[in-house]
């Protein structure tokens, strides 16, 4: 562990480092509250630069807003949810503030890509699957097989774009980060863009990132005391950054192997290379964040974001979320390939959903193309999988003050698939269908 004596301010110049100012920001977060608690401000603050020093050296200082992020993490996990509020909004009016000296206008980002939304209304309109009820007509219709080639075409053709894309900057682009939220289909677009890639005379190689964790003892941990994998601090993301621009410099590495079981890295790494007909790989949760990746610059990196953009109306008139389909995938993932109980992943989903609300969705406005990987038939084929779990998981649920989250989003599904035609026979879907990744059945290994 070193003595961190340099920050990284959002001009991206350096300053000193001054650990005082992380304590009176926490204090005067509290005592906006009433609560004027100088022991516990220095005690949080010396955990937040604890976790800084592990992570971070002056060589690669952390950012301003990475040291914001520790700090409200921190006091989260020390059961402080209502200061950790009130330092989110000393640091927004402090940045508003900031704003107004140099003269700009407040401006928040946009997290909702309009583009790529219209895009796939227009496909939904004119294919017949803007709603529930005309989805359930074609299928009644006997059109299942005519709707999943031409949803697959849709998909193909985004795959397509991406990889195009890349071929025609193949001068600039060292590094695809391939992101997306959970079950969103990140490995099998993966696997299709390496494909397409290939054709062009390109190969991808992929550096596993999960290898990068921190050993066990040293990993941060949520608000109820358990090891937060979720969060990019998790990973040891000075040494990222060190190997991703020696690598690009053409210099050889020796990457981590993290085993799981232990909880430990063990020697010895794995050397690795860049040649130069070989683009790296970088398929990860957290791929935009962008203290992972600071160490490269922007023209060498082509950031694809993958996500369920579905734009059908469903029950009411309301359009099914996004990340409600991907509960359903990852509910029949877990439960096929991880022996894992679907209800867990309802449970359990909330967590995901904070994670990627804070690391992953806020970033999709900086990435360089978005493939929507909502599939429409694939809501006719959950229902016959899943739909039967949902009566006895809102019977256990309803009553329960602990799992009143769970239970919403119980509802919420049920009501949607309940009203969703069954499709029993998922022959008509390809062997390489994104889909496949999940209800079994591909084509590829993963």
């Amino acid at each position: 562990m070193s003595e961190l004596t340099r920050i990284l301010k959002r001009d991206g110049t350096e300053a000193p480092f001054d650990r005082e100012k992380i304590r009176v920001a926490i204090y005067k977060a509290g005592a906006s509250l009433g609560i004027h608690d100088e022991p516990f401000s220095r005690e949080a603050a010396g955990e937040v630069v604890d976790i800084l020093e592990r992570s971070y050296t002056s060589a690669f200082p952390p950012s301003v807003e990475g040291i914001q992020d520790v700090a409200e993490r921190v006091l989260i996990r020390k059961g402080k949810a209502e200061i950790a509020k009130a330092y989110i909004l000393y640091r927004a009016k402090r940045a508003s503030l900031r704003q107004r000296r140099e003269g700009k206008r407040s401006k928040m980002p946009e997290p909702v890509p309009y583009k790529s939304l219209w895009r796939a209304y227009v496909w939904a309109v004119d294919h017949g699957v803007a709603s529930i009820a005309s989805l359930n007509a074609r299928i009644r219709a006997g059109e299942f097989p005519a709707l999943v080639r031409e949803s697959e075409a849709m998909y193909q053709s985004q795959v397509d774009e991406a990889a195009r894309e890349i071929v025609e900057n193949r001068d600039q682009v060292r590094i695809v980060i391939v992101a997306g939220p959970s079950s969103s289909g990140k490995t099998t677009t993966t696997i299709k863009i390496e494909e397409r890639l290939k054709e062009a005379g390109l190969k991808l190689k992929a550096l596993n990132v999960d290898n990068y964790f921190f050993d066990l003892e040293l990993h941060p941990k949520d608000e109820h005391g358990d090891y937060d994998f979720e969060t990019p601090e998790a990973l040891d993301l000075q040494l990222i950054n060190g190997h991703l621009g020696a690598l690009i410099g053409g210099e050889e590495i020796v990457t981590p192997t993290y085993d799981f079981k232990t909880g430990k890295r063990t020697p010895p790494g794995t050397p690795f290379r860049l040649a130069e007909d070989e683009v790296l790989l970088i398929d990860c949760l957290h791929g935009l964040y962008y203290e992972m990746t600071r160490s490269v610059p922007a023209e060498a990196k082509y950031k694809l974001y993958i996500e369920t953009l579905a734009q059908m109306k469903g029950p009411r008139g309301r359009f099914i979320r996004w990340y409600d389909l991907r509960l359903l995938r990852r509910m029949i993932r877990d439960s096929l390939h991880r022996s894992y109980d679907p209800r867990k992943t309802l449970i359990h989903w909330h967590y995901v959903r904070r994670s990627e609300l804070k690391h992953i969705i806020p970033f999709i406005h900086d990435v360089d193309f978005i493939v929507n990987s909502a599939l429409p038939f694939e809501l006719p084929v959950m229902k016959n999988k899943l739909f039967h779990h949902f009566p006895r998981f809102l019977e256990e649920f309803k009553e329960d003050p602990s799992k009143q989250d769970a239970y919403l989003r119980a509802r919420r599904v049920h009501e949607m698939l309940e009203a969703v035609e069954e499709v029993s026979d998922p022959s008509p879907i390809p062997g390489d269908s994104l889909l496949r990744e999940f209800i079994g059945g591909s084509s590829y290994r993963y």
